[in-house]
């Protein structure tokens, strides 16, 4: 079972058990504006060290994600959009993996287009994680098939298995055969997913 996501942004504030996260966290709460200034500096602040306690966050991401959950709800939509637009690659990134646990509804939804047009392989693997449950079907396997040319793991893919459809199936085949012509490989995990949907199809 999922936590809520109130129940995930405490789990990863306890496993930073930084002082200055818990007063930033208060002066976004009270002065949305201020979450800028706090969002660049969580880096420096916070480190980027993976968290043991939380597998597949660092720490500048948790803090982030805590500090965009302080915010009040009507103007987390509004913060999510400007600071993924004026970040980093960092800060991009801990805005796509904060998605899941903020009240935007599909508003952000353009952010993940904009991370899957680009060619980093952070980007693209953050924008598939469970806030790509509000990409429509034809996006998702626009991304699943970039994942693959770009050799990002299909593990960073969400719902996957019950995503991956017939039509998915047909566009890795092609991808496949293209691949094969030119003499290069398509990777394990994209052959492993075409083998079962195309099983699947054939039972």
């Amino acid at each position: 079972m999922t936590p809520e996501p109130s129940t995930r942004t405490d789990s990863l504030f306890a496993a930073l058990d930084q002082e200055w996260l818990a007063t930033a966290r208060e002066g976004v709460a009270a002065k949305p504006e201020s979450v800028a200034r706090h969002f660049a500096s969580a880096g420096r602040r916070a480190g980027r060290a993976p968290l043991p306690d939380v597998p597949g966050w660092t720490a500048d991401e948790a803090a982030r994600a805590v500090l965009l959950a302080a915010l009040p709800p009507d103007a987390v939509a509004g913060q999510v959009a400007d600071l993924y637009r004026y970040g980093d690659a960092d800060e991009k990134r801990a805005v796509l993996k904060a998605l899941p646990l903020l009240p935007v509804g599909a508003e952000a939804v353009p952010l993940l287009h904009d991370a899957i047009r680009t060619n980093d392989t952070r980007l693209v693997a953050a924008a598939l994680g469970p806030y790509a449950r509000h990409l429509d079907q034809t996006m998702w396997r626009q991304a699943v098939l970039k994942c693959v040319f770009m050799g990002v793991p299909l593990a960073a893919v969400d719902r996957l298995e019950e995503r991956a459809d017939a039509e998915l199936a047909g566009m890795l085949a092609a991808f496949a055969e293209e691949r094969a012509a030119a003499g290069r490989h398509t990777p394990d995990d994209a052959i492993a997913l075409l083998d079962r949907l195309t099983s699947e199809k054939e039972a």
